[in-house]
């Protein structure tokens, strides 16, 4: 069986257990995904954390559907799909044009070359995923807690911005700076872990 077989399968499996209610599966499956996702959704929409937002929203339309996923086509082609239509139906919902022609998985697979490469889970993936894990907890325990708040309600609990408003009874705007605050702060952590990645990467071509 080749890797791309055993990617398959294992899609496959993760699937079938996240439709027999293992919703901790799915988070094995962003994990492995979301990488291209981001990717994909960047050529469609161009602001870093406009397109985090938008591919957060296409997962958990994948999540909300996966029960109606039957395996005729690849999972990750079926997730391609919704992730394109959800970069469509956002840039229309601003009140943008979206391009006129759609990126095709082909296309996609081949754009994303050089990031497919952290889909592989070599030993050395594992520690540099868990170090990863590791700085962003240790990231979003330093947060001030308005910011820290603001950030566990968007990418844990999945709020909306008019919901962490209410919530934290304060404007939309003020919502939207807190949490850009906090993944500028997240991503000044990860930087030196993602330039030793990429260096690492370099090396090895």
């Amino acid at each position: 069986m080749t890797e791309v077989e055993l990617s398959q399968q294992m899609d496959r499996e993760l699937v079938q257990r996240v439709q027999d209610g293992d919703s901790a599966a799915f988070d094995l499956l962003v994990r492995k995904y979301q990488h291209r996702i981001v990717a994909l959704i960047g050529r469609y929409v161009a602001d870093w954390s406009e397109c985090q937002d938008v591919a957060q929203e296409a997962f958990l339309r994948a999540y909300r559907a996966i029960g109606s996923f039957r395996g005729d086509a690849q999972f990750y082609t079926w997730l391609h799909r919704i992730a394109v239509n959800t970069a469509k139906n956002h840039l229309v919902a601003s009140n943008r044009r979206p391009p006129t022609g759609d990126i095709d998985v082909a296309d996609a697979e081949q754009y994303d070359a050089g990031i497919r490469l952290r889909d592989n889970d070599t030993p050395e993936r594992e520690l540099m995923r868990q170090q990863m894990e590791q700085t962003v907890m240790r990231a979003v325990e330093a947060l001030p807690e308005e910011l820290r708040t603001a950030i566990t309600l968007r990418e844990v609990e999945g709020m909306s911005y008019e919901e962490i408003a209410e919530k934290m009874d304060c404007p939309i705007g003020t919502v939207r700076s807190r949490i850009f605050r906090a993944r500028e702060a997240i991503d000044q952590e990860l930087r030196p872990l993602m330039d030793n990645e990429d260096g690492s990467e370099r090396a090895t071509r």
